[in-house]
């Protein structure tokens, strides 16, 4: 099972904030549901987030511009590209 190193950190981060909870005096079972919590929640948010983005940018974007492809093509660039020379 390969991790990315991203999600390594984001384990590392959870489980360094679970230990702090523990400093606290919290018990285990509470830390341990906290930080699943936050994991989870992180792991959703960031899951949503990146399906937003994929729908609002469809293919990608342009270099030049940055603005949506349509068809493979910037629909601002691809138009004026010979009026510049």
């Amino acid at each position: 099972m390969a991790y990315d190193k991203r999600e390594l950190l984001l384990i590392g981060g959870v489980l360094f904030f679970m230990i702090g909870l523990l400093g606290t005096g919290l018990p285990l079972i509470y830390s341990v549901v906290i930080a699943v919590a936050i994991y989870v929640g992180i792991k959703v948010f960031v899951g949503k987030r990146k399906q937003s983005l994929a729908k609002h940018l469809g293919q990608g974007i342009c270099a030049d511009c940055g603005s949506k492809l349509e068809g493979g093509k910037c629909h601002t660039c691809d138009a004026n590209w010979r009026n510049d020379k």
